[in-house]
Order: structure tokens, then sequence, then C-alpha cells
């Protein structure tokens, strides 16, 4: 966010402190969910283009239209949005937020059940 829309949010929300760690993680949030909907808005106006103008380049029911090169940027292009959103939105498929935490939790119980003196 740039210094003058940071200022602003900061002085329209006094009662939130920027060093807050909540803070910090729903700013981090809004990013991520701001650059997936950026994400989204170019995938859906470059795949317009480029599907529009090879059908006006074709005749209407010409099988260029429906060959794999023609969807090939859709489909692939497609499964990479997907990931972002999942990455955004889903359930946490991969390394979810407490992931790194879980994990630490976990090997210091497991330490602790190994003692070594």
């Amino acid at each position: 966010m740039g210094r003058l829309r940071r200022r602003i949010f900061e002085n329209g929300a006094s009662e939130i402190d920027s060093s807050d760690a909540r803070y910090d993680m729903a700013y981090k949030r809004v990013k991520r969910i701001k650059g997936f909907y950026v994400h989204l808005l170019v995938y859906v106006l470059v795949n317009a283009f480029i599907l529009i103008s090879i059908f006006n380049s074709s005749m209407i029911g010409d099988e260029v239209f429906w060959q794999w090169q023609t969807w090939n940027t859709v489909f692939f292009w497609g499964i990479g949005l997907l990931a972002h959103g999942l990455s955004v939105f889903g359930s946490n498929i991969f390394f979810g937020s407490n992931w790194e935490e879980k994990k630490m939790q976990e090997f210091m119980d497991k330490d602790k059940d190994n003692k070594w003196e």
C-alpha cells in the first residue's frame, strides 16, 4: 500500500496499531485477495481477446476455432488461476497459514517426550 493510502487508512482506523500482528496478517490477506482478482481480470480479458480474434479470423463453424491450439492458453492458464484461487481462498491444501506453527509445536512436543538427560 502506498504511503498516502496507508496514512489515510491509519487515520481512519486509529484504534488499529500498525505494529499489531493481526493488522499485518489482515493487510497481507487483503493484498493476496486483490492480487487474485487482478489475475482473474487479466485472465478473462486476455483470453476473451484471443478467442474473439481467432473466432473472427476463421469462418463461423470452422474447425480452426475448435482445435486444441485455440484452447490450450485458456486451459493451462485456468489451471494456474485455479491454483492461485485455492492458495488465496482454499482450505490450505499445501502449506496453510498455521502449518509452520503446527510443525514447530509437533517437533517441540516430540523433543519434550525424548528426554536427553
